[in-house]
Protein backbone atom coordinates (compact mmCIF):
# COMPACT_ATOMS: atom_id res chain seq x y z
CA UNK A 1 0.00 0.00 0.00
CA UNK A 2 1.57 3.53 -0.92
CA UNK A 3 1.57 6.59 0.66
CA UNK A 4 -1.21 8.89 0.73
CA UNK A 5 -2.52 10.62 -2.29
CA UNK A 6 -1.96 14.32 -1.63
CA UNK A 7 -5.12 15.56 -2.88
CA UNK A 8 -3.50 19.46 -3.24
CA UNK A 9 -0.61 18.47 -4.74
CA UNK A 10 -2.71 16.50 -7.07
CA UNK A 11 -4.94 19.81 -7.92
CA UNK A 12 -1.83 22.70 -7.98
CA UNK A 13 -0.44 19.99 -10.62
CA UNK A 14 -3.57 20.09 -13.01
CA UNK A 15 -4.31 23.47 -12.40
CA UNK A 16 -7.34 23.43 -10.64
CA UNK A 17 -7.41 26.33 -8.34
CA UNK A 18 -7.48 25.90 -4.79
CA UNK A 19 -9.43 28.35 -2.52
CA UNK A 20 -7.54 28.03 1.60
CA UNK A 21 -7.85 29.44 5.19
CA UNK A 22 -5.74 30.46 7.20
CA UNK A 23 -6.21 28.32 11.07
CA UNK A 24 -3.75 30.53 13.61
CA UNK A 25 -5.77 29.91 17.00
CA UNK A 26 -3.73 26.81 17.81
CA UNK A 27 -6.73 24.64 18.83
CA UNK A 28 -7.78 21.82 17.30
CA UNK A 29 -11.32 22.25 18.24
CA UNK A 30 -11.11 25.10 15.84
CA UNK A 31 -9.16 23.97 13.58
CA UNK A 32 -12.54 20.70 12.97
CA UNK A 33 -14.45 23.45 13.08
CA UNK A 34 -13.21 25.69 10.35
CA UNK A 35 -12.69 22.37 8.70
CA UNK A 36 -16.24 21.91 8.14
CA UNK A 37 -16.51 25.02 5.91
CA UNK A 38 -15.31 24.09 2.18
CA UNK A 39 -12.48 25.45 1.45
CA UNK A 40 -9.52 23.03 -0.57
CA UNK A 41 -6.95 23.42 2.15
CA UNK A 42 -6.35 25.08 5.76
CA UNK A 43 -3.10 26.80 6.63
CA UNK A 44 -1.96 25.70 10.11
CA UNK A 45 0.10 28.20 11.38
CA UNK A 46 3.26 27.86 13.28
CA UNK A 47 4.92 30.87 12.40
CA UNK A 48 2.47 33.06 13.79
CA UNK A 49 0.01 31.21 15.54
CA UNK A 50 1.14 30.29 19.18
CA UNK A 51 2.09 26.42 17.91
CA UNK A 52 4.19 23.56 19.08
CA UNK A 53 4.88 20.27 16.86
CA UNK A 54 2.55 18.05 19.11
CA UNK A 55 -0.01 21.08 18.97
CA UNK A 56 0.39 21.37 15.05
CA UNK A 57 -0.12 17.35 14.86
CA UNK A 58 -3.72 17.49 16.79
CA UNK A 59 -5.12 20.21 14.02
CA UNK A 60 -3.46 18.00 11.26
CA UNK A 61 -5.34 15.26 12.81
CA UNK A 62 -8.71 17.45 13.20
CA UNK A 63 -8.72 18.40 9.74
CA UNK A 64 -7.96 15.18 7.96
CA UNK A 65 -11.14 14.19 9.11
CA UNK A 66 -12.56 16.71 6.22
CA UNK A 67 -12.36 17.20 2.60
CA UNK A 68 -9.92 20.50 3.34
CA UNK A 69 -6.31 19.65 2.39
CA UNK A 70 -4.13 20.71 6.28
CA UNK A 71 -0.77 22.32 5.14
CA UNK A 72 1.82 23.15 7.75
CA UNK A 73 3.93 26.60 8.00
CA UNK A 74 6.76 25.83 10.04
CA UNK A 75 8.13 28.93 12.07
CA UNK A 76 11.26 28.35 10.25
CA UNK A 77 12.46 25.72 7.74
CA UNK A 78 15.15 23.82 10.37
CA UNK A 79 15.46 20.31 8.61
CA UNK A 80 14.90 18.39 12.13
CA UNK A 81 11.42 20.28 12.58
CA UNK A 82 10.40 19.10 8.78
CA UNK A 83 11.36 15.81 10.20
CA UNK A 84 8.97 15.70 13.20
CA UNK A 85 6.29 17.41 11.17
CA UNK A 86 5.80 15.28 7.78
CA UNK A 87 6.19 12.24 10.30
CA UNK A 88 3.11 13.18 11.97
CA UNK A 89 0.78 13.28 8.55
CA UNK A 90 1.55 16.57 6.79
CA UNK A 91 2.26 16.52 3.42
CA UNK A 92 2.34 19.52 2.08
CA UNK A 93 4.37 22.47 4.04
CA UNK A 94 5.01 25.77 3.31
CA UNK A 95 8.48 27.45 4.66
CA UNK A 96 8.94 31.27 5.44
CA UNK A 97 11.04 34.00 4.48
CA UNK A 98 13.11 31.82 1.27
CA UNK A 99 15.63 33.56 -0.05
CA UNK A 100 18.49 31.61 -1.57
CA UNK A 101 18.82 28.78 -3.82
CA UNK A 102 20.91 27.54 -1.64
CA UNK A 103 17.96 27.68 1.49
CA UNK A 104 15.79 26.09 -1.07
CA UNK A 105 18.20 23.41 -1.91
CA UNK A 106 18.03 22.14 1.86
CA UNK A 107 14.44 22.35 1.70
CA UNK A 108 14.42 19.76 -0.91
CA UNK A 109 16.93 17.71 0.83
CA UNK A 110 15.12 17.57 3.77
CA UNK A 111 11.64 16.58 2.61
CA UNK A 112 13.10 13.62 0.81
CA UNK A 113 14.26 10.42 1.82
CA UNK A 114 17.87 8.80 0.59
CA UNK A 115 18.96 8.87 -1.72
CA UNK A 116 17.75 12.63 -3.16
CA UNK A 117 17.53 13.79 0.01
CA UNK A 118 18.14 13.39 4.13
CA UNK A 119 14.92 13.17 5.87
CA UNK A 120 15.56 10.61 8.53
CA UNK A 121 14.29 7.02 8.18
CA UNK A 122 11.49 6.98 11.25
CA UNK A 123 7.97 7.30 10.04
CA UNK A 124 6.74 3.71 11.54
CA UNK A 125 6.56 5.81 14.74
CA UNK A 126 4.53 8.17 12.90
CA UNK A 127 1.33 9.03 11.86
CA UNK A 128 2.57 9.14 7.99
CA UNK A 129 2.95 5.71 7.89
CA UNK A 130 -0.47 4.65 9.58
CA UNK A 131 1.94 3.27 12.21
CA UNK A 132 3.98 0.93 10.29
CA UNK A 133 0.68 -0.18 8.99
CA UNK A 134 1.89 1.12 4.73
CA UNK A 135 4.32 -1.16 3.67
CA UNK A 136 5.19 0.72 1.18
CA UNK A 137 5.60 4.35 2.39
CA UNK A 138 8.98 4.98 2.26
CA UNK A 139 9.20 4.09 -1.23
CA UNK A 140 6.12 6.35 -1.98
CA UNK A 141 6.32 9.29 0.15
CA UNK A 142 8.57 11.22 -1.57
CA UNK A 143 6.12 12.04 -4.75
CA UNK A 144 3.30 12.68 -1.97
CA UNK A 145 4.93 15.62 -0.51
CA UNK A 146 4.46 18.87 -1.75
CA UNK A 147 6.87 21.82 -0.83
CA UNK A 148 5.87 25.46 -0.72
CA UNK A 149 7.87 28.20 -0.13
CA UNK A 150 7.38 32.02 0.85
CA UNK A 151 8.78 34.57 -1.27
CA UNK A 152 8.53 37.69 0.90
CA UNK A 153 11.50 39.85 0.55
CA UNK A 154 13.38 41.55 -2.14
CA UNK A 155 15.74 39.15 -1.56
CA UNK A 156 13.68 36.45 -2.23
CA UNK A 157 12.62 37.77 -5.14
CA UNK A 158 16.60 38.62 -6.25
CA UNK A 159 16.66 34.53 -6.63
CA UNK A 160 12.92 33.68 -7.60
CA UNK A 161 13.85 32.59 -11.01
CA UNK A 162 16.74 29.95 -9.82
CA UNK A 163 14.41 28.83 -6.91
CA UNK A 164 11.20 28.00 -9.08
CA UNK A 165 13.70 25.94 -11.35
CA UNK A 166 14.50 23.80 -8.75
CA UNK A 167 12.72 19.88 -9.26
CA UNK A 168 11.30 19.42 -5.60
CA UNK A 169 9.69 22.86 -5.49
CA UNK A 170 6.21 22.34 -6.45
CA UNK A 171 4.87 25.75 -5.81
CA UNK A 172 5.94 29.63 -4.47
CA UNK A 173 3.58 32.00 -1.90
CA UNK A 174 4.49 35.54 -2.18
CA UNK A 175 4.05 37.29 1.33
CA UNK A 176 2.60 40.22 0.10
CA UNK A 177 2.73 41.62 4.22
CA UNK A 178 6.32 41.53 4.68
CA UNK A 179 7.24 42.00 1.16
CA UNK A 180 5.65 45.40 1.71
CA UNK A 181 7.86 46.04 4.67
CA UNK A 182 11.07 45.02 3.01
CA UNK A 183 10.09 47.02 0.45
CA UNK A 184 9.48 50.03 2.23
CA UNK A 185 6.10 50.01 2.64
CA UNK A 186 4.77 48.95 5.88
CA UNK A 187 1.12 47.86 6.43
CA UNK A 188 0.37 48.69 2.49
CA UNK A 189 0.30 44.81 0.94
CA UNK A 190 -1.63 46.57 -1.42
CA UNK A 191 0.56 49.42 -2.56
CA UNK A 192 1.01 49.86 -6.57
CA UNK A 193 4.81 49.10 -6.05
CA UNK A 194 4.20 45.81 -4.28
CA UNK A 195 1.56 44.84 -6.80
CA UNK A 196 3.78 45.50 -9.15
CA UNK A 197 6.25 42.99 -7.86
CA UNK A 198 3.85 40.82 -6.83
CA UNK A 199 2.27 40.84 -10.64
CA UNK A 200 5.91 40.07 -12.23
CA UNK A 201 6.86 37.45 -9.54
CA UNK A 202 3.57 35.22 -10.91
CA UNK A 203 4.42 35.73 -14.67
CA UNK A 204 7.82 34.34 -13.45
CA UNK A 205 6.53 31.51 -11.10
CA UNK A 206 4.55 30.80 -14.59
CA UNK A 207 7.32 30.69 -17.34
CA UNK A 208 8.74 28.15 -14.76
CA UNK A 209 5.62 25.49 -14.43
CA UNK A 210 5.33 26.15 -10.53
CA UNK A 211 2.32 26.81 -8.69
CA UNK A 212 1.24 30.64 -7.72
CA UNK A 213 0.12 31.28 -3.93
CA UNK A 214 -0.64 34.22 -2.18
CA UNK A 215 -3.21 35.21 0.83
CA UNK A 216 -4.80 38.61 1.79
CA UNK A 217 -7.69 39.62 4.07
CA UNK A 218 -9.43 41.78 1.19
CA UNK A 219 -11.59 40.72 -0.84
CA UNK A 220 -11.08 42.93 -4.03
CA UNK A 221 -7.43 41.99 -3.80
CA UNK A 222 -8.06 38.69 -3.18
CA UNK A 223 -9.95 39.01 -7.20
CA UNK A 224 -7.39 41.07 -8.83
CA UNK A 225 -4.49 38.84 -7.46
CA UNK A 226 -7.10 35.54 -8.79
CA UNK A 227 -6.72 37.78 -12.27
CA UNK A 228 -2.77 38.17 -11.78
CA UNK A 229 -3.28 34.17 -12.24
CA UNK A 230 -2.90 33.23 -8.05
CA UNK A 231 -3.15 29.17 -8.44
CA UNK A 232 -4.02 28.75 -4.77
CA UNK A 233 -4.86 31.78 -2.35
CA UNK A 234 -6.41 32.14 1.23
CA UNK A 235 -8.76 34.87 1.67
CA UNK A 236 -8.96 35.08 5.89
CA UNK A 237 -7.58 33.73 8.62
CA UNK A 238 -9.70 32.35 12.00
CA UNK A 239 -8.83 35.12 13.98
CA UNK A 240 -10.12 37.93 12.09
CA UNK A 241 -13.28 36.26 11.38
CA UNK A 242 -13.63 35.69 15.07
CA UNK A 243 -12.82 39.44 15.41
CA UNK A 244 -15.09 41.00 12.79
CA UNK A 245 -18.14 38.29 13.86
CA UNK A 246 -18.13 38.99 17.47
CA UNK A 247 -17.97 42.54 16.96
CA UNK A 248 -20.18 42.78 14.63
CA UNK A 249 -22.69 40.74 16.61
CA UNK A 250 -22.38 42.83 19.37
CA UNK A 251 -22.58 46.40 17.03
CA UNK A 252 -25.92 44.35 15.61
CA UNK A 253 -27.41 44.28 19.14
CA UNK A 254 -26.77 47.59 20.39
CA UNK A 255 -28.27 49.13 16.98
CA UNK A 256 -31.32 47.59 17.10
CA UNK A 257 -31.45 46.12 14.09
CA UNK A 258 -33.83 43.07 12.82
CA UNK A 259 -31.39 40.41 12.53
CA UNK A 260 -31.69 38.34 8.94
CA UNK A 261 -29.66 35.43 10.32
CA UNK A 262 -31.65 31.85 10.39
CA UNK A 263 -33.06 31.01 14.17
CA UNK A 264 -30.67 28.60 15.84
CA UNK A 265 -32.59 26.09 18.90
CA UNK A 266 -30.87 26.67 21.75
CA UNK A 267 -27.18 27.30 21.51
Amino acid sequence: MPAPKNTFKAAIREDRFQLGLWVALASPYAAEIVAGSGYDWLLIDGEHGPNDIPLLSSQIQAVARSASHPIVRLPVGETWMIKQILDTGAQTLLIPMVESVEQAQALVRAVRYPPHGVRGVGAALGRASQFSRIGDYLETANEEICLIVQIESRAGLAALDEIAALDGIDGLFIGPSDLAADMGYLGQPGHPAVTAAIKDAFERIRKAGKARGIMTLSLDQARHYRELGADFMAIGTDVTLLVSATAKLREDFLAGGESKAKPVAGY
